[in-house]
C-alpha cells in the first residue's frame, strides 16, 4: 500500500457488535484508487472487539488496519491514533456509524477545494419522526445542528494547529474541537448522508436522552467544565 490519503481513526470500546460489519463497509464503500489506513484505537474493551478486529486482519490479509490501545476516552483515543497517522487528511469516526459510497473521494474534494474540515450528512437508522427530523436538519451549517456522529474530517495540519482534542472532555470533545473551527469559519457539511446507530434513543428513551442532550449543550454554552459534563452524563446517559 502506498502512503494513504487519508487516515481513519476509530475509538473503540465493547463494540463487538459493530466493528466488523463497519470495517466491511469501509473497504467496500471507498473509491478503489484511493489509499487509506485504518487506526482502531481501543480503550479497554472487555468483549471480544479486538479479537473479533484481529481475525478480520487475518482473514481478509489487510495491511492497511493497525490496532491499538489508548487510556479510556474518545478523546485520548483519538489523539492517540493521529498521533500516528500517515495520511494528510484525518478522519475521524464512531463504530456504529457508516458514511456514504464514495465517502473518501468526497472529503478529498472537499480540502482540495480549501474546505479543510467538516462533517456529512446524516440519517439515524430509525424510522421515529423525531429521529428523522434530527436527521434531516443535519443539513444545515447551524452548529446546533453538529455533533460526533455526523464524523470529522480535518487536515492533521490544521487539528495539529488547533490543539487537538482537548483530553479533559470524556464527553462533548467532539463538538469542542468543532466549536473551534466554527470560530474560524472552517467547517463544511457534506450533502451526502452517513448512517448511525440510534442505540442510545432505544436505551435511554428518546425525549428523555434529547432532553439530557440539549442540558448539556446548555450547560456547556453557560461555562460547565468538561468535569462537570461528564458527571452530568454519568448520571443522567446511559451509554
Amino acid at each position: 500500500m502506498g502512503t494513504p490519503k487519508i487516515s481513519i481513526i476509530i475509538p473503540t470500546l465493547n463494540e463487538a457488535e459493530n466493528i466488523s460489519r463497519l470495517l466491511k463497509h469501509l473497504a467496500v464503500s471507498k473509491t478503489a484508487d484511493n489509499a487509506i489506513e485504518i487506526i482502531i484505537v481501543d480503550g479497554g474493551s472487555e468483549d471480544n472487539t479486538p479479537a473479533i478486529i484481529q481475525k478480520y486482519i487475518q482473514q481478509n490479509s489487510t495491511d492497511y488496519i493497525t490496532l491499538i490501545t489508548a487510556p479510556k476516552g474518545r478523546a485520548k483515543q483519538m489523539n492517540t491514533g493521529a498521533a500516528i497517522a500517515k495520511g494528510a487528511i484525518l478522519y475521524f469516526l464512531h463504530a456504529d456509524s457508516f458514511p456514504p459510497k464514495g465517502y473518501d473521494q468526497d472529503i478529498m474534494n472537499e480540502v482540495s477545494k480549501g474546505n479543510l474540515a467538516g462533517c456529512f450528512r446524516m440519517r439515524f437508522d430509525s424510522n421515529h419522526w423525531w429521529l428523522r427530523l434530527a436527521s434531516w436538519l443535519t443539513q444545515f451549517s447551524w452548529r446546533a445542528c453538529r455533533g460526533g456522529d455526523q464524523s470529522q474530517f480535518i487536515t492533521k495540519e490544521l487539528f495539529e494547529k488547533l490543539g487537538k482534542y482537548d483530553e479533559r472532555f470524556i464527553i462533548y470533545e467532539d463538538n469542542d474541537l468543532i466549536n473551534k473551527l466554527y470560530a474560524r469559519d472552517e467547517f463544511v457539511v457534506i450533502n451526502k448522508k452517513i448512517t448511525t446507530s440510534s442505540r442510545r434513543y432505544k436505551n435511554n428513551g428518546i425525549w428523555k436522552l434529547q432532553y439530557h442532550f440539549w442540558a448539556i449543550y446548555v450547560k456547556k454554552w453557560l461555562g460547565a467544565s468538561a468535569e462537570e459534563l461528564h458527571e452530568y452524563y454519568k448520571k443522567k446517559i446511559v451509554s
